[in-house]
């Protein structure tokens, strides 16, 4: 099956980094200060004190807990144009106890890349997930990061693609899978025409994680990997997810072509459901003679 490559979309232009601040600004102080009304004293161990007029903490206390000035955060509350460090933007949000949404909404609105935090690879699927994957079978579904780790699949996700399941982390990764897999054995037959959206894509998703250790590693790692994708993340294209073709085959099987919907899991950012449906009834009977020999899905050779 042939598909046409995807126009990717342009790289967006060059626009004053100014430009959004004064509204930036103003959201980070409003942030700030409905964070400061819901903390009590009593939620960080200090005595509530007698008269008290804020609802919540007072600027002070914040400043205090936070080990920074007052003047300081008071400048910060009230949206003025001072410089903020991840550090010290770090320790506002463990005394506000954000969660991990709002401390990544805080550093966004401040403008400054987020410190190195837990990954999303390790993030706790709710249990309900794993019935949602079993209850699609036999359509290939998998659970996946915004790097495109394999978090989680179903049978007929691990009959149609043992090789990535198998595989141990960090390369438990479609994208990993896709472009270091030799061509004698990848079992993707419309790669050369996916690779650059996959590419752009990814770029897409990076900006959201710029200075997280385990994006910087993942990438350059790939690099040195694939020359293929190196030279696609060179170009800095981009494009936003949306759903693609792809066409997998093995010599006992033939061609099974799929359509991959991706479902974004709520309350779990980045996390997606990814499903697999086949594009005709000759690949829906592929795909069932698949599951029901998962041994076939092998290349017809060994190195």
């Amino acid at each position: 099956m042939t598909t046409t490559p995807p126009r990717l979309a342009p790289p967006p232009r060059h626009t004053s980094p100014t430009r959004h601040a004064p509204r930036r600004r103003d959201d980070l102080a409003a942030f700030l200060r409905s964070r400061r009304a819901r903390v009590t004293p009593r939620d960080v161990g200090m005595p509530p004190g007698p008269r008290r007029r804020t609802p919540g903490l007072r600027r002070e206390e914040v400043a205090q807990l936070a080990g920074v000035a007052v003047t300081w955060y008071t400048w910060l509350e009230q949206g003025r144009p001072i410089n903020v460090s991840g550090q010290v933007l770090d320790a506002v949000a463990r005394t506000l106890q954000l969660d991990a949404a709002e401390r990544a909404h805080l550093f966004r609105l401040a403008d400054v890349a987020p410190p190195p935090s837990i990954g999303d690879d390790m993030v706790d699927l709710p249990p309900e997930i794993r019935g949602i994957l079993d209850a699609l079978d036999p359509l290939p579904a998998a659970v996946t990061n915004a790097r495109s780790d394999v978090l989680a699949w179903n049978e007929a996700y691990a009959s149609l693609l043992p090789m990535i399941v198998s595989a141990a982390p960090p390369h438990r990764n479609t994208l990993w899978f896709a472009f270091t897999t030799p061509s004698c054995c990848n079992p993707m037959r419309n790669l050369d025409e996916q690779a650059a959206e996959y590419v752009a894509i990814l770029r897409y998703r990076h900006i959201q994680h710029l200075g997280e250790p385990g994006w910087q590693e993942f990438v350059q790692g790939l690099s040195a990997a694939s020359d293929r994708f190196a030279r696609l993340w060179a170009t800095h294209d981009v494009a936003p997810p949306r759903p693609c073709d792809k066409v997998y085959c093995y010599p006992a099987v033939g061609d099974i072509g799929l359509r991959a919907t991706h479902l974004d899991l709520s309350g779990r950012p980045g996390i997606r459901l990814t499903v697999h449906n086949p594009v005709d009834e000759t690949t829906r009977a592929r795909l069932g003679w698949l599951r029901a020999h998962p041994e076939a899905a092998q290349p017809d050779h060994t190195h």
